[in-house]
Order: structure tokens, then sequence, then C-alpha cells
């Protein structure tokens, strides 16, 4: 049991990641028959793990309760879409654009966490909750700048000099150039945890008030957090509207989002990088590629002559099935399906009984 729970369950997973593509007509053969585009969500699943890392920085290190990270998403992709469309002067390239998004959020984040350093739990849930509408409001009604609910587009393919390519049509430059962008998240994130700054955010997280008499300077933790945690979200949203080719609407950005990236932590596993990818894998995966793969099976079954009914499909039970699974997960197995190891043993002492006795036996 020790070895699987050292074993790099999030590096396996990204090997694999990077192999598939290279399978002759495994992408290509879904496409053709189902004509849904599975490499290309692949991608999706890439960006939303780079956005669930983004709020572990926040929730499964420091313990603060955050739900507006759908906000620092979508200010990454309209800084994005600002700095690239033609409608603007700008038109800077990617690789400006993706370094502009993240700085951009990650300045958002201070000014955000610099008034709410006193708050925790339910209190600082309601003000980041805030923050997320006053944004997705904010960017229906700034129609000069944003475009209201249409969206800033078309924003161009990536360009990164040195590699060529045609980026527009083949889904295989940007599926490997998110996951070469999720991978340094997870090194960066798995350096940090090991560092004095990612100990001192759990320390944070286990008792702030012990933190503070042993010398940590709070407020500058949770800071640091929150400027990290909404700049890897810009990031991500930097991702998420290059891939669609424009910052779709503010309602892609709102309250839902920002749940549904929380569902993915606390079904993964609270306080694990693992955790994050497996929670993305589930959910989104479930909604994004497993959901209409078995809607088009079912639907290619029943023949092109017979009318489909809502409850013959699988779409249409999804969200109970989805619904049923969280339950199950919080009733017995509350600390998620891939649980750092201070919080499984926090939530099963019994399990850590047997080590310590075998220990006080030599």
């Amino acid at each position: 049991m020790k070895l699987l729970g050292r074993f790099p369950w999030d590096l396996t997973a990204l090997g694999l990641c990077a192999v598939l593509p290279l399978i002759p007509g495994l992408f290509d053969g879904l496409d053709s028959e189902l004509k849904i585009p599975v490499g290309s969500e692949f991608t999706t699943l890439f960006i939303m793990a780079v956005l669930g890392l983004g709020l572990h920085v926040v929730v499964g290190y420091t313990g603060l309760l955050q739900l507006g990270v759908a906000a620092f998403f979508g200010i990454g992709a309209y800084t994005t879409g600002i700095l690239t469309v033609p409608s603007y002067p700008f038109q800077i390239g990617f690789p400006a654009a993706l370094f502009a998004a993240t700085t951009t959020a990650a300045g958002v984040g201070l000014l955000l966490g610099a008034p709410t350093l006193r708050l925790r739990g339910d209190y600082l849930a309601l003000v980041t909750l805030g923050f997320g509408e006053v944004v997705r409001f904010g960017i229906k009604n700034l129609e000069e700048i944003t475009n209201g609910t249409k969206g800033l587009n078309p924003i161009p393919p990536p360009s990164i000099p040195g590699l060529g390519g045609d980026w527009a049509t083949d889904f295989r430059y940007f599926y490997y150039l998110c996951l070469a962008i999720l991978f340094v998240v997870l090194v960066v994130l798995r350096n940090l945890e090991r560092s004095r700054i990612g100990r001192a955010w759990v320390a944070l997280r286990e008792d702030e008030l012990a933190a503070t008499c042993m010398g940590l300077n709070t407020n500058r933790l949770k800071l640091t957090a929150f400027a990290l945690g909404a700049g890897i979200a810009g990031m991500a949203g930097c991702l998420y509207a290059t891939k669609l080719g424009n910052t779709a609407g503010p309602e892609a950005f709102g309250f839902n989002r920002s749940i549904t990236i929380l569902c993915c932590l606390i079904l993964g596993g609270l306080g694990n990088r693992s955790g994050v990818l497996l929670g993305v894998l589930l959910v989104v995966g479930f909604d994004n590629i497993l959901a209409p793969v078995l809607d088009k099976y079912i639907q290619a079954g029943r023949g092109t002559n017979t009318e489909v009914i809502d409850y013959q499909t699988f779409t249409f039970w999804k969200l109970m099935i989805f619904g049923l699974a969280l339950i199950l997960i919080m009733r017995f197995r509350p600390e998620g399906l891939l649980p750092s190891t201070r919080m499984k043993h926090e939530l099963h002492p019994e399990e850590l009984a047997p080590e310590l006795n075998a220990k006080e036996g030599e």
C-alpha cells in the first residue's frame, strides 16, 4: 500500500496522454465515426486540470474556500482576447498574451486578497462568490471593451517562434502545448509543496493561530496563495480562449464553473495534485467525452428513423448519476479518491494506528 501511495500517478498519466495521439487511428477513428472531436476534448481536460491546480493552491494547500476561481479564468480569457483579436490594435501573439493573462489575473488576485485577509470559512466564500459575479456582470455590461454577451473573436491560433505546423487544423500541436504547460505547473507546485512556503501553507491550513504563534506571516502567505492560484487560473483562461478561437460569453465564467472545479478537487482528493487530475478526468471527462460518445452510440444503435426520447439518452441521466456518485463519495470516502496522506490520516486515524504500534514495538 505504501508503494501505491508513493507511485507518481500524475506523471504517469501525463506520459500516457503524450503517447495517445501517436497511436494510429485512435482519435481519428472516433472523430470520423461519431463526429466527436475526442482529441480536442482531451485538450480541454488539460486546460481544466490547470484551472483545478490553480484552485488547489488556495483550497488544497491553505484551506481557504475560494468560490470565484472562474472569475480569474475569465480575466485570463478576456485579456487574451483584447491583446490578440484583429479589432484591437495590439495583436501581440500567443506567448506574450499568455504571460499578460497570467500576470493580470495574479494582480487581480492580489487586489482581492488584500482586503479579505482576515476572513475565513463562509465569509471568505461569500466574498469570492460576490467577486465572481461582479466580474461576470462586468464582462457582460462593458460591451465597448468585451463585446458583451457575444465575446471577442476571432482569437488566432498560436504562433510560436521555432515551431511550425498547421495549428488551426491539427489538434495535436495545441494538445502537446497544453500538456507541456500542465506538466510545468505540476512540477512547480510539487517543488513549492516541498519548500518552506509549501510547509507554511499547510501549517496555515491546519491552524492559523498556531502558525501565527510560530512566527509565520499569515497575511503574506494568503496573498501569495491568492496571487499564485489566480495567475494559474488566468493562464488556463488564456489556453481556453485560444482553443475556442474566441472568449466565449460571460456565462462560461460564472458560478457553475467554479463549483464544477471545486467538485473536481473534492472528488479527486483535497491536498493532492494527483487527486486534482483524477477529479478533472472524472467530472469534465464524464461530461465532455463519455456522455457524448454514449449518446452517439445509443443513437447509432436506434437507427436514423427512430425518434429519440430524452430519457432514452445518457445525457438526460448524467447529472443524476454524477450527483449520486458525489453523495456516495462524501458519505463513504469524504477525503476523496486520492487524498493527501495528511488528509487521509485525519479522517481515518485507525489506518495510522498499526504503523504507530509497529514503531512502538521496535
